[in-house]
C-alpha cells in the first residue's frame, strides 16, 4: 500500500533561531487532505567519547524545556558549512575539553518523526587529551566521567531519559563488546 503524502500548501507560521514551524496541507494515499504541523530543525550531532580507563564523557546542564538538568552525552546542532563529523569534534570539545580519535559513525536517528525533520548524527571516539571545556556563551555545563557499564545500567534504570544518549551509550557498548571500537 502506498503511503505518500503530496504537500498542496505550506504556510511558515514562525522563522527563529533554530527553529521554524509550518502549517502543511496534504494530500492522503486515498486522495483525502489533512493537516500536518511541521518543525524543521537543521539537524543535530552525539558523541560518545570514551577514555582508557573505560568512562564516557557525560554533561549535565539545565534544560529548559523539562525544567531540571539534564545529563546527556556532548552534542549539539549542525552549522552550517560543517559536516557532521567535524561538528561533532567541535561540541565535543567545546562542551567537554577532551579531543577525540578513531571516530566512528554509530548511524543517525530520528527524535520524533511525527512532527520534526530533525536528524541527529550519532558517533564514538577514543579520548586523545582532555584540556579546558569552552561552552557557548548561554551554555552552563558540568562534566562528568561514568564508566561505561555504569552508563548502560543507567539507561536501563531509567536514569538517562535523553533518547540520542541512549542510542549512543547502547550501540556504543554492543560495538565495542563485539570488538569494533
Amino acid at each position: 500500500m502506498n503511503t505518500m503524502e503530496t504537500t498542496l500548501r505550506s504556510q511558515e507560521i514562525f522563522n527563529g533561531k533554530i527553529l521554524h514551524m509550518f502549517h502543511d496541507e496534504v494530500i492522503l494515499p486515498d486522495g483525502g487532505t489533512a493537516l500536518r504541523e511541521i518543525v524543521r530543525h537543521p539537524g543535530g550531532v552525539c558523541v560518545a567519547a570514551l577514555d582508557g580507563e573505560g568512562n564516557l564523557y557525560f554533561v549535565r546542564q539545565f534544560r529548559y524545556p523539562y525544567g531540571e538538568e539534564v545529563l546527556e552525552l556532548p552534542a549539539g546542532k549542525l552549522e552550517k558549512g560543517m559536516t557532521p563529523l567535524e561538528n561533532g569534534k567541535r561540541e565535543l570539545l567545546e562542551e567537554t575539553g577532551a579531543e577525540g580519535y578513531s571516530y566512528i559513525s554509530l548511524g543517525q536517528m530520528y527524535p520524533s518523526p511525527g512532527y520534526t525533520d530533525e536528524i541527529i548524527h550519532l558517533y564514538a571516539c577514543r579520548v586523545a587529551r582532555v584540556g579546558e571545556s569552552r561552552p557557548d556563551e548561554d551554555e552552563f555545563i558540568n562534566v562528568e566521567k561514568i564508566p561505561l557499564d555504569r552508563a548502560v545500567e543507567m539507561v536501563l534504570n531509567n536514569q538517562l531519559p535523553d533518547a540520542k544518549t541512549q542510542i549512543t551509550v547502547l550501540k556504543t557498548k554492543l560495538l565495542l563488546d563485539s570488538g569494533k571500537i
